[in-house]
């Protein structure tokens, strides 16, 4: 079937991508991305405009969720409960769907392109729930291009590497759009579940502290911290897993060859810049920032004070302890660069630093962009080590994972240290 779509798509184009993408999302079996990928194949050879290719994928997707949102509509509920029960989708559960998707389920058309079967079923199962239609359109045609213009470029990137790549490829962005959708469910259950969670932690840290009788004072912080202590634990236990085994190499291998599809050499002064980030004399001004800030507004100087230096000097010990235990010379001849120092410390530093200086803001987009900040710093460091191949693609993706467990194990202690000083 691929190949076929490939000879149809040499002889008419745009036509086949459009109707081809439209038949594809009236769960027709064709292959949507293959055909999305060799599209942006042809824009690399310069036979395909790269925008008008996003433009009539995106309404060829559009106009195929839009029938099937229709159809859905015609046929409602009374289809799906007689039938629904054959793809487990029996009455009961239609109905705790049917209330769950009404609330939250536009969010999620835009993340269900990129799942096979998933997208397939929602225009249906939008309209069958009447789904307010200007609701449904805004979602489903920003997740149409999105979910379009990321295959194409991904084609127009990868040239005449797409055919080798494409499946590795869609697997990582099928596994990331299902983290996700995971990471929506949870901000969901937390939202509808606070107070029960909130009571929930209580106990669980009496029983795990036992010099405290009462702990109605702690607050999600902590729980989102730990949250995140054990998730980047478990992630980092399953990279030195992989390390051990040596799977990084397919990884390492597309990553790196689409970091330099899509920067070129006029980007080195850049990259200079982005590396900069991680220098000493940067993360020493984060980390005097953090200080002043500490000294004049902090609430628990001395505590905040302490751990800004525990932090720092843990980190470096840290990443000392992991250059022992891991020996991997990097793409240049570098010895030890797994997990990437540089990513660690961007990560380790600059996130405690932003923590200190917004924890006791009442400014809730304030801290947002310190978050968001923090994040592209860390992000724009690990891509100049792999643009300069100081570093491998797996040795950054480790550095933020092993500085994460880090960061969030401070933070953790930080405020179990303030809980106990408070009592």
């Amino acid at each position: 079937m691929a190949h076929e779509m490939q000879l149809l798509l040499d002889q008419y184009g745009y036509y086949v991508l459009g109707i081809g993408l439209m038949l594809e999302l009236l769960a027709l079996p064709l292959p949507g991305e293959v055909i999305m990928t060799y599209s942006g194949l042809m824009v690399f050879h310069g036979e395909e405009n790269w925008i008008v290719s996003i433009l009539v994928a995106a309404l060829g997707a559009s106009a195929g969720i839009t029938i099937s949102y229709w159809i859905g509509y015609k046929l409602g509920q009374p289809f799906f409960i007689k039938y629904g029960s054959k793809i487990h989708l029996g009455p009961d559960k239609l109905e705790r769907t049917s209330q769950w998707f009404k609330r939250y389920g536009n969010k999620l058309l835009i993340i269900a392109y990129f799942l096979p079967v998933v997208r397939h079923i929602t225009g249906y199962f939008s309209g069958s729930i009447r789904m307010p239609f200007r609701i449904f359109s805004i979602y489903a045609y920003t997740g149409a291009l999105l979910w379009t213009g990321t295959f194409i470029s991904l084609g127009k990137i990868l040239g005449p590497k797409w055919e080798e790549y494409h499946p590795v490829i869609t697997r990582y962005l099928i596994i990331a759009a299902v983290g996700g959708i995971v990471i929506f469910i949870i901000f969901y259950v937390y939202k509808k579940h606070r107070k029960q969670l909130y009571l929930w932690t209580v106990q669980w840290l009496q029983k795990a502290v036992a010099a405290f009788h009462s702990l109605g004072r702690v607050k999600f912080l902590i729980l989102a911290s730990f949250a995140a202590f054990l998730l980047l634990f478990i992630l980092m236990a399953g990279l030195v897993q992989d390390f051990l085994a040596h799977e990084f190499a397919l990884f390492d291998t597309i990553t790196a060859y689409i970091v330099h599809a899509i920067f070129d050499k006029s980007w080195s002064e850049w990259m200079n810049r982005f590396a900069y980030l991680a220098s000493f004399q940067v993360l020493a001004a984060a980390a005097v920032l953090a200080l002043i800030r500490v000294i004049v507004k902090g609430k628990d100087r001395l505590l905040e004070g302490t751990f800004l230096l525990f932090a720092m000097a843990g980190g470096e010990v840290w990443e000392g302890l992991l250059k022992v235990l891991f020996h991997r010379v990097g793409p240049g001849g570098l010895m030890n660069t797994f997990p990437s120092e540089q990513a660690s410390s961007a990560v380790i530093i600059w996130g405690f630093a932003a923590y200190l200086i917004f924890r006791h803001m009442g400014i809730t987009w304030a801290k947002l962009v310190a978050f968001v900040l923090v994040l592209a710093a860390a992000f724009l460091v690990g891509l100049s080590s792999v643009y300069f191949n100081v570093q491998y693609p797996s040795d950054v993706a480790a550095g933020y994972v092993f500085g994460g467990v880090w960061l969030s194990l401070n933070i953790v202690l930080l405020e179990i240290f303030r809980l106990l000083k408070q009592r």
